[in-house]
């Protein structure tokens, strides 16, 4: 099965060296399940010709805002819209999360109460999952047929499932502890606030659930497809 990574951003520069970009970060999280992978770079305007081209989609995060001005939003947008036409499996991760729901008739915004940064619980039907949280915008506003599958006090739509073929989450099973110092070294000075900044950094060592989220992921994924 070909899983198509839609990259909306990519890493600091200065962990691309041992991390690689978010893509690589996907294709670990998700190895031996029997993918294959291809990444399109549509943050940089490279997309793919339609829908077929893989038989599943990702989308990535990024520090772009789903509602901001940038010349890739309204093809990406598009884009969703398409791969949901087509019954393609497609999941979103932070922004992708973000975006699916923008372009699906929901609504996104930068949340009043602040961020969320480093290890996060996140109350599922099945129970607590612990992931790694790096945001500040929230979906506001569900897209028709979205069902919330995830929340916590903070961040009440943290993952969404959108018809049958369409599952996305707010944080960030891809992200382990050596890519959330760089960030909250690289990234959150003089964004995040300092007090978060030293917490998210306290709590590097705490135990995840991504691999449980992954092989979610992978289940949808395999599911989906042969629908």
């Amino acid at each position: 099965m070909k899983i198509g990574i839609l990259q909306t951003g990519h890493a600091p520069d200065e962990v691309k060296g041992d991390l690689g970009d978010y893509s690589d970060m996907f294709t670990r999280l998700l190895g031996g399940h029997g993918f294959d992978f291809i990444t399109y770079n549509v943050v940089d305007g490279e997309f793919p010709d339609d829908p077929q081209a893989a038989d599943g989609w990702l989308i990535t995060g990024s520090k772009h805002g789903a509602y901001e001005d940038h010349p890739w939003i309204p093809p990406l947008e598009d884009l969703i819209r398409a791969i949901r036409d087509a019954g393609k499996p497609l999941i979103g991760v932070c922004f992708g999360h973000q975006i699916i729901a923008q372009a699906l008739g929901g609504k996104v915004e930068k949340f009043a109460g602040g961020w969320a940064v480093g290890a996060t619980e996140y109350a599922f039907e099945d129970g607590m999952l612990t992931l790694n949280a790096w945001h500040q915008d929230q979906v506001t506003q569900l897209p028709e047929g979205a069902k919330v599958l995830a929340s916590n006090a903070f961040c009440a739509n943290a993952a969404l499932a959108i018809g049958d073929t369409i599952l996305t989450i707010q944080p960030h099973p891809e992200f382990g502890a050596a890519l959330l110092d760089g960030l909250i070294t690289h990234r959150a000075p003089g964004v995040v606030p300092a007090d978060q900044i030293a917490a998210a950094r306290e709590k590097l060592g705490t135990s995840l659930d991504s691999d449980r989220f992954a092989q979610r992921m992978a289940a949808f994924f395999k599911r989906t497809a042969t629908q």
